[in-house]
C-alpha cells in the first residue's frame, strides 16, 4: 500500500489484527473450545453426592473444591428408605474408593543409598447413576523423585509439594473424566 501513508497503514494494520483477534476467538468459542480448568458436566450430573473411605483426606477436599469450582452442587447425603433402611440412590454418587501412594527404587548411589524413587500415586473411584450399575475407573500417577541425604530437609519439602500436585492433577483427572461421561 504504497499510496497511504504511515499513519493510515498502521491503524489498517491495527484493525486488521484486531478483526482477526476477533474470527479467532469466535470461531475457537463456536466449535466448544474451553481452556482446561473449566469442565462442562453433564446436566445429570449437576447435583452429585461426594463419599470416600477417608472423608478428611487431601485428595476428597480437592475434589470437592474443584467441584466446586466447576459449579457442581454437592448434596450432603443420600435418599434413606426408613422402612427398609436400604440406601436408595436417586441423585449420583462419586465414591473415592482409594488413593494410594506406592514408591520404587530406580536408582542407588555407590555406598548403596536410595539415589532416585518413581513415586506412584494410584486413585480408585466409582460413579454410582440411578437406576445403573456402578462404574469403576481407576488411574495411576508417576513422578521421579532424587532424594539427597544430605538436603534431607529441603527434599521431604520438595517431596510434599511433589504429592500436593500429583493429588490437584488426580482431582483434575476425575473432572476431566466425568464430563467424557455420556448418560
Amino acid at each position: 500500500m504504497p499510496f497511504l501513508n504511515k499513519k493510515y497503514r498502521t491503524t489498517l494494520s491495527q484493525v486488521f489484527i484486531l478483526g482477526l483477534c476477533v474470527v479467532l476467538f469466535t470461531s475457537l468459542t463456536s466449535c466448544g473450545f474451553k481452556l482446561r480448568g473449566d469442565y462442562l458436566i453433564a446436566p445429570e450430573l449437576q447435583n452429585l453426592y461426594l463419599s470416600s473411605v477417608d472423608t478428611f483426606g487431601e485428595l476428597t477436599r480437592i475434589v470437592k473444591k474443584h467441584l466446586k469450582i466447576n459449579h457442581i452442587n454437592l448434596t450432603t447425603n443420600l435418599s434413606a428408605d426408613s422402612i427398609t433402611k436400604q440406601t436408595t440412590i436417586q441423585i449420583p454418587e462419586l465414591r473415592i474408593l482409594k488413593d494410594k501412594l506406592d514408591r520404587r527404587t530406580l536408582s542407588v548411589f555407590d555406598n548403596g543409598q536410595v539415589a532416585e524413587y518413581e513415586i506412584i500415586y494410584t486413585v480408585n473411584y466409582q460413579l454410582r447413576l440411578p437406576n445403573k450399575k456402578a462404574q469403576h475407573f481407576s488411574f495411576s500417577l508417576n513422578r521421579d523423585y532424587q532424594d539427597d541425604p544430605d538436603n534431607a530437609l529441603a527434599k521431604s519439602r520438595e517431596l510434599s509439594l511433589m504429592l500436593s500436585e500429583m493429588r490437584n492433577e488426580a482431582a483434575d483427572r476425575i473432572l476431566r473424566n466425568l464430563a467424557s461421561i455420556k448418560l
